[in-house]
């Protein structure tokens, strides 16, 4: 993909940007206040969702499957802030990264001759959600079913990568979750019982699989 596309891609992430705080403010719960305190306005998540879109661009601009990630990409951006915000993560807007997801993939599978990869997909939707099923049945886990819900959604865009990135992305968000929760241990930010949203991090590290991956 030429440099002009890559700005291109990243400056439409950029507007998606700026309508995550409004959209998100829909699913929360408590409903939050409509002037977004200090933090949750368009400003800081312009330059967040421009990177989520630039990366992917410039790793998988060659990738026929490039504007499913970006969809589903959006989508898991206002996911990000919704439970960030009252530790939600609500059906509807899973829901809708699966009907993405697994249309999308299906639809470039069909026009570039990929069904090998659209296997790979639904295969790594199931491996996602049985293992955070398992995780969240461990005695004392916190893990919630729209963590695992969520997972299994974000297993078909890393199965479609293969093995290596669907590896990546079902282990790299617990240890970014863990880093997180040990360094505001230490900093004394929250205690052992306080509650923290694990969506933030199943995006991220899905993210972060699908540059390496």
């Amino acid at each position: 993909m030429s440099a002009a596309a890559v700005l291109g891609v990243a400056w439409l992430g950029g507007l998606v940007g700026l309508v995550v705080p409004p959209l998100a403010r829909r699913f929360t719960d408590p409903p939050a206040r409509p002037q977004p305190r200090r933090g949750e306005g368009g400003r800081v998540w312009l330059p967040v969702s421009a990177a989520v879109f630039g990366g992917l661009a410039v790793t998988r601009g060659d990738d026929p499957a490039l504007p499913v990630f970006l969809l589903v990409a959006a989508v898991g951006l206002v996911l990000a802030r919704v439970d960030l915000a009252c530790l939600r993560l609500p059906d509807p807007l899973v829901r809708t990264a699966g009907l993405v997801a697994l249309t999308g993939l299906t639809g470039a599978a069909l026009l570039a001759d990929e069904s090998a990869r659209l296997v790979g997909a639904l295969a790594g939707a199931t491996v996602a959600g049985v293992a955070h099923v398992l995780l969240a049945l461990l005695p004392g886990s916190r893990l919630g079913f729209g963590d695992v819900k969520l997972a299994a959604v974000l297993g078909l865009p890393l199965g479609w990568l293969g093995r290596d990135a669907l590896l990546v992305g079902l282990v790299l968000p617990h240890l970014l979750h863990g880093g997180l929760v040990v360094g505001l241990l230490v900093a004394r930010r929250v205690r052992r019982d306080t509650l923290l949203p694990l969506g933030p991090a199943l995006l991220a590290g899905a993210w972060l699989a699908a540059l390496l991956g």
